[in-house]
Order: structure tokens, then sequence, then C-alpha cells
């Protein structure tokens, strides 16, 4: 799972010849450093603010300095991704274009907690994870689906709801 870690360049390597990729996290990473202590985060409120307008307006990702995201996130076709600040993200995990991580509503109207995903996650184009579940390492959840339950290691899930298509064999990873 997340484990904290300030080096601005951790992602570089998993975005390798990803422009976009590489920028937005570089700058997710050097406002995430506001996180440590108030006073580092009095200092870095112009950056804050330069951060927010830079990556939500002109790049179109809602990455939101406060998630916790471990080492080697790649995001693929970075554009209209909405991530909660309470999200926490495993290491080495792939987002792709118009993914939605979030809370939900419940039926009385208060606001769930947020998913908490594994490590070695992919996530297909469009997928929807939704309220308060964990989904375990080395999982593939595939284009469109839309994830509301918890869901355990080593598999593929897809749909609307997400089922379980298939285990993965851990045995040549």
């Amino acid at each position: 799972m997340y484990k904290k870690s300030f080096s601005l360049t951790q992602d570089w390597k998993a975005n390798k010849g990803n422009a976009k990729g590489i920028v937005i996290l570089f700058l997710f990473r050097a406002a995430h450093l506001a996180t440590i202590h108030k006073l580092l985060f009095i200092v870095m409120l112009p950056y804050l603010i330069f951060y927010r307008i830079m990556v939500e307006w002109f790049l179109g990702v809602e990455l939101p300095y406060k998630v916790k995201i471990g080492k080697g996130l790649r995001l693929f076709h970075a554009h209209a991704l909405v991530i909660n600040k309470d999200v926490i993200i495993g290491e080495n995990c792939t987002i792709r274009q118009t993914t939605t991580i979030g809370n939900k509503e419940n039926a009385d109207g208060s606001f769930s907690a947020c998913p908490k995903i594994g490590n070695h996650v992919d996530i297909g184009s469009n997928a929807c994870i939704l309220g308060n579940i964990e989904i375990g390492d080395n999982v593939k959840i595939g284009a469109g689906s839309v994830v509301v339950k918890s869901v355990p290691a080593n598999v593929i899930i897809a749909g609307n709801p997400a089922k379980l298509i298939r285990p993965i064999s851990t045995e040549y990873q």
C-alpha cells in the first residue's frame, strides 16, 4: 500500500516518453510537500495556487495535493481525471483518461469514505471507483467499469457494476 515518500522524480521512470504525465506528477509531488508541516503549507501557498490553476484548469486533471500516492504512478492520456483528496493509491499503479476515484453519497445524504487502491493496480479508461472500498494488489480494472464493492488481489474485473472476469496467475509476476 501507500508509503510516504518525497522524491519529486519518483514517477519519471514509469512515465518514460509521456511528457504530460511527467509534468503533472512532478507538479503534484512538489505540491504534496505542503502536507509535511503547517509552516511549509503557508510558505508553499502561492505554489499551491499555481498548481491548482495549472493542473486542474489548463491540463484538465483534478489531482489534489493531499492525495496519498505511492511511487511509480503512471498516467496514460492524462485528461479528465477526477481523484478525491482522501483517496489512497499504492505503488506502481496505472490510471488512464476520464477516470473518477472518490466517495459516493449514501442513502441518508452523508458521504462515504474514499477507496484505498493497492499496489500494481491497472485502471482502464473511463472507470469509476467509488465509496469506502479496497482494491487489492495486482488488479486489472476494465475500461468503463463501475467499481462500488471491494475487490480481492490478483483478479481482472470489468463491467457495470464491475464483476470478476478471472483470476490473474501470480506465478509469472
